[in-house]
């Protein structure tokens, strides 16, 4: 996937002969090339240049390569590939620890020297690809946040729920499983001018006719109904196509006039909600085998949104992984994976029949698997979520159940100690002792 890019590479050595040998053979294979006599020149051609790599001799006046190295940030500089006629283990190891990307000895062979400069390149363009999107992401807020994303079918999208979160039009939502349709239900809820009022979703594969008014309705002599959770904000049908026919002529009729009346009641109760439908089946063939009702299907399409599936927004791939690798680092308080090419490829060839769901279980999984230092994303792509990722004993699994409760009670309760202890049903003290003994951060959870 690298071939056609080309790398740059900033060569530093004292001797002019070598200099020339060395921008002669990588200019050949393709590289943009610039050389220097002295380490002291690096700093002030890195701003402008802006290399890929460095190639750095290790003896030379004035400051050396080891100097240069030490000088340098490695988390922020281009990799350092060393090279020295004078090279030897110790040296050589050293270097290496102290951050430089490799060791090679004079005289060089060129194809072996020309695979390391790749492979330290190909590394530092994955380096800056995920600073960039780690720096994207921290400029996201809103409707940026909610529905991640740089591609058109995003941004179209983003374009028309906050067109339509304005209104009061029902809207059905359309989208393979996984592709986030509750998540725009409730973005169009949350912007909308009834932000304030409540949420109240319904999965209608789950309504039954038998005891459906009572339910939802209510009784004059019992609870209020469920759909009274729903005036004053918006009311959210799942699964639209897997309701009951009886229950679609009810909820029709709920619908159409606006209020409900409770089983063995006299006065109809007046209700004020919007309405917003979702489903991941055909919408027009559901009607055509008699599943769904044509009036029904009117009262909820006034508008419609097509969520595109995730293979069909493949550049959105990378920007995802990052946000929902991020995420469960802070979870799971471990460092964030690097990826790596093999990664890319691996989320690139993948077909991703979950959609994002499926990309956020496969997050979780890597983050999971890294914590015991090891772990890819093909593996965690391929892998059998009932097996992969259990600690491997059970004091492993107890501790890290221990960490994830206690971290969210702490949360939960603001960084209040007693109230955290006492959700949890242990005491100050005990909680105190597990925080020590599990080795959590209080500051760096909240």
């Amino acid at each position: 996937m690298t071939e056609h890019l080309q790398f740059s590479i900033l060569i530093v050595d004292d001797d002019k002969s070598m200099r020339h040998s060395l921008v002669t053979l990588l200019e050949a294979a393709g590289w943009r090339t610039e050389a220097v006599n002295r380490a002291s020149l690096v700093e002030g051609r890195l701003a402008e240049m802006r290399p890929d790599v460095i190639l750095s001799d290790v003896r030379m006046p004035g400051m050396s390569g080891l100097d240069l190295l030490e000088e340098m940030d490695v988390n922020a500089s281009p990799p350092l590939v060393l090279i020295s006629a004078h090279g030897d283990i110790p040296t050589a190891v050293q270097a290496i620890q102290d951050g430089a990307y490799s060791f090679v000895e004079k005289p060089y062979e060129p194809r072996r020297l020309l695979t390391i400069l790749r492979h330290a390149a190909e590394q530092s363009r994955m380096r800056q690809s995920n600073d960039r999107l780690k720096d994207r992401l921290l400029q996201l807020s809103g409707l940026d946040r909610i529905m991640l994303g740089r591609t058109e079918e995003i941004r179209d999208l983003r374009h028309n729920i906050l067109n339509l979160a304005e209104t009061e039009a029902a809207v059905l939502i359309q989208g393979e499983t996984g592709t986030g349709k509750e998540l725009v239900a409730r973005a169009l809820h949350d912007l909308g001018p009834n932000a304030d009022g409540p949420f109240l979703a319904l999965n209608c594969a789950a309504l039954h006719p038998d005891g459906f008014e009572a339910e939802m309705f209510g009784a004059s002599d019992g609870p209020d109904g469920r759909l009274l959770a729903a005036s004053g904000g918006t009311l959210f049908l799942d699964e639209i196509c897997s309701c009951p026919l009886p229950v679609q002529a009810k909820l029709l009729r709920v619908i159409e006039e606006k209020q409900i009346l409770p089983v063995g009641g006299s006065a109809p109760i007046p209700l004020s909600f919007r309405v917003v439908s979702a489903t991941n089946e055909d919408i027009q063939e559901a009607v055509s085998l008699g599943r769904l009702r044509q009036d029904f299907l009117f009262r909820i399409n006034t508008m419609v949104l097509d969520l595109p599936a995730l293979r069909h927004r493949r550049d959105d791939l990378v920007l995802l992984i990052t946000h929902f690798l991020q995420e469960y680092a802070d979870l799971y308080e471990t460092a964030v994976p690097e990826m790596t090419q093999d990664d890319l490829t691996a989320l690139l060839a993948h077909d991703w029949p979950g959609n994002v769901r499926e990309l956020r279980s496969v997050a979780e999984r890597r983050v999971l698997s890294s914590r015991r230092g090891s772990g890819t994303i093909a593996q965690a792509i391929s892998s059998d979520p009932q097996i992969e990722d259990v600690p491997h004993t059970l004091r492993e699994a107890v501790a890290a159940f221990e960490r994830e409760l206690i971290g969210k009670a702490i949360r939960a309760n603001n960084g209040r100690m007693d109230a955290a202890a006492e959700a949890l049903g242990i005491g100050r003290r005990t909680l105190n002792d597990k925080i020590v003994k599990l080795g959590l951060d209080k500051e760096a959870l909240l």
